[in-house]
């Protein structure tokens, strides 16, 4: 059929307003696991320091003459460790005119971009402490860089044998293997390896792929369904070993080739003093208006022998 003659259509019509909905929506994830767990702390110098302490070997041959001499021991020394804090920033910038007219979804755009800006900082501030990065003091033309993550996990770490794991303090990074796929013999070793040493992991902290593939792992009895006749569960959230429970949490932001088998008690996260997440408007030059956002912050590994990690994984 066709349009009678002489109809006025919405096709005609000027001035029809514009039906743009009142909310924006997101996908892109916002979610930083590792540093909604671990403890934050307060830090009072860019290079900051602890100490550790281990004790003498167990000695199975101690036993002393019924009335001897005591003998000393020798003391063993603490291990003193350190980090840099390294400062992250995000820049918003917005025209005089931009914060003045009327736009759908938001008020203000600068509070509206800050807000993003916020977002897009702490999920950097993720990937950094998760990183194979080696620490930098910086200077006056380099920027500082904290240890990440896997700088430090040394002890108990398991590669491809053409992999090495990093010395352990902060200093240098791993060097990456042939990747190779994550299976439960893997997983095991390194928690028999963080038991040993002390440690006794809650978190497995996995990209999406490796997620997956943990799942798949049988552990050493047959799966039972949830009681539902509807429901299918095809998950593993909770893995019991013979050396205790560790929860898995899937983490976008690190390294899609690394299993990080986690005892959060261990981490922690420091910012310099009246340096965490600042907020601070920026000279106006014209007419717009810039305010940074600005944290300085670094990764503390308390003891990396309570910690391990599966490294050199596939992740495709």
């Amino acid at each position: 059929m066709t349009q009678p003659t002489g109809t006025h259509s919405t096709y005609d019509t000027i001035g029809i307003r514009d039906d743009l909905e009142g909310a924006i929506y997101k996908v892109d994830p916002a979610d930083t696991p590792f540093f909604a767990m671990v403890e934050k702390t307060t830090v009072k110098q860019i290079k900051h320091e602890w100490q550790t302490q281990s004790l003498a070997a167990a000695n199975g041959s101690n036993a002393v003459i019924e009335g001897d001499d005591a003998t000393t021991d020798a003391a063993v020394a603490t291990i003193r460790l350190d980090n840099y804090t390294q400062i992250s920033d995000k820049v918003a910038q917005v025209s005089g005119t931009n914060r003045s007219v009327e736009a759908a979804g938001r008020g203000d755009e600068l509070a509206y971009q800050l807000v993003l800006k916020g977002m897009e900082l702490r999920r950097d501030i993720e990937t950094i402490l998760l990183a194979n990065q080696a620490k930098v003091a910086g200077n006056d033309t380099t920027a500082r860089l904290i240890g990440g993550i896997e700088s430090w996990i040394a002890t108990n770490s398991d590669e491809a044998g053409d992999g090495t794991a990093p010395t352990g303090d902060g200093s240098d990074a791993r060097a990456d293997g042939t990747a190779r796929a994550f299976t439960e013999d893997q997983l095991k070793d390194v928690l028999q390896s963080c038991w040993t040493n002390g440690g006794k992991p809650d978190t497995l902290m996995m990209g999406a792929f490796n997620r997956r593939q943990f799942s798949t792992f049988t552990g050493a009895s047959t799966r039972f369904d949830a009681g539902d006749d509807k429901k299918l569960v095809a998950s593993i959230e909770l893995y019991v070993s013979d050396w205790g429970e560790i929860k898995a949490v899937p983490n976008r932001f690190m390294r899609a080739s690394s299993a990080l088998a986690l005892d959060t008690d261990f981490w922690c996260i420091g910012f310099l003093r009246g340096r965490r997440f600042r907020l601070h408007p920026l000279a106006k030059t014209g007419d717009t208006d810039r305010h940074q956002i600005l944290a300085e912050y670094t990764l503390v590994a308390k003891n990396e022998k309570a910690s391990g990690i599966v490294a050199d994984l596939t992740s495709s």
